[in-house]
């Protein structure tokens, strides 16, 4: 495995120079392209990236903005990844970048996932891909013990699945790993120490232990404590 890792003196410098990685990563894409695609994780520690790239100077109206993952939430819950990024991601200009949602209302992501999918596979490769980690070494919802994370790994998976996790209250969907790690560029954005350390002891093992681990090669990981 092999990824070069990036520290910052702190993350708020860290959140301006990745958004701007990414938006000229975005500008070249585009230039050889129609269109460009965005995967992007939920939770707080993206906002403040997203915070500077929403205003960044790209013809959004050709980006694919998506989700890593989601919660089985509608968009109204607060547990939602969606709502987040309607406040950080899409807004300014990038509110013209069309969004290809990871939920649908139903009861089960079972009942949504073909057509889920379905919109999602003429976007990809991914062009850009951000991603999170977990101090369990999950990424997306790629989480150590899932019900369907060996399938979620095999060469063989499809676009997305279900996911469903101890610990986690209510069901996931998920880009599977060959999709998140054939992405173009690759970022993996971590803060503290103990972060760094479960990374670094990560090494050598399988991605069965650590998911993290099925899509590293070649990526850039961001860190500031």
């Amino acid at each position: 495995m092999n990824y070069e890792f990036r520290a910052y003196p702190d993350r708020e410098m860290l959140a301006m120079d990745l958004a701007n990685q990414i938006a000229g990563e975005l500008r070249a894409a585009l230039g050889h392209q129609e269109r460009a695609a965005l995967a992007v994780p939920g939770g707080s520690s993206p906002g403040p990236v997203f915070d500077t790239l929403c205003a960044a100077d790209l013809d959004w109206s050709r980006i694919d903005v998506l989700l890593t993952d989601e919660r089985w939430v509608p968009e109204r819950s607060e547990r939602s990844n969606t709502r987040l990024l309607r406040q950080r991601l899409l807004v300014e200009r990038a509110a013209a970048a069309r969004y290809l949602p990871l939920y649908a209302e139903a009861a089960r992501p079972e009942e949504k996932l073909a057509e889920l999918a379905e919109a999602i596979a003429p976007a990809l490769p991914l062009s850009v891909l951000l991603l999170g980690m977990g101090a369990d070494l999950h990424t997306a919802s790629l989480f150590p013990g899932a019900d369907l994370l060996a399938q979620a790994l095999s060469d063989e998976a499809p676009i997305l699945l279900p996911m469903r996790a101890p610990g986690a209250p209510e069901p996931r969907i998920t880009l599977t790993a060959p999709v998140l790690d054939g992405a173009l560029k690759k970022h993996v954005l971590i803060y503290g120490a103990e972060k760094r350390d479960v990374l670094e002891k990560a090494r050598g093992l399988p991605p069965a232990e650590a998911p993290v681990n099925a899509v590293l090669d070649e990526a850039t990981v961001h860190w500031a404590e």
